[in-house]
């Protein structure tokens, strides 16, 4: 099992920046991925960003050249630093990691609020 503790969110204005950050306690040897999925009010669930265990990173395009994913192994950390926020980009962040061999994300942090006022 692997424990996923978000934190970093709040209220933001258009333009600004913001750091999410998620510590992952547990079988960490078994996770071969983290990332960040986004829920807003009304939508479904979609991908933000994720990294693997290698370094390879890929984005969502509503965020790409903004968002910045990173691993941190030593502190078991994986962080998002959101620039140049938009309105559109309030939403509860997730935090999640994908098992090895599984090919999907199988545990999720509690969610944190991100809301950007315009």
């Amino acid at each position: 099992q692997v424990q996923l503790v978000e934190s970093g969110g709040g209220l933001v204005e258009a333009g600004g920046s913001l750091r999410l950050s998620c510590v992952a306690s547990g079988s960490i040897f078994s996770i071969n991925a983290m990332g960040w999925f986004r829920q807003a009010p009304g939508k479904q669930r979609e991908l933000v960003a994720a990294v693997t265990s290698g370094g390879r990173t890929n984005y969502a395009d509503s965020v790409k050249g903004r968002f910045t994913i990173s691993w941190d192994n030593a502190k078991n950390t994986v962080s998002l630093q959101m620039n140049s926020v938009k309105s559109e980009d309030t939403a509860v962040y997730y935090c999640t990691a994908m098992p090895s061999g599984r090919g999907k994300y199988e545990y999720w942090g509690q969610g944190t609020q991100v809301t950007v006022s315009s």
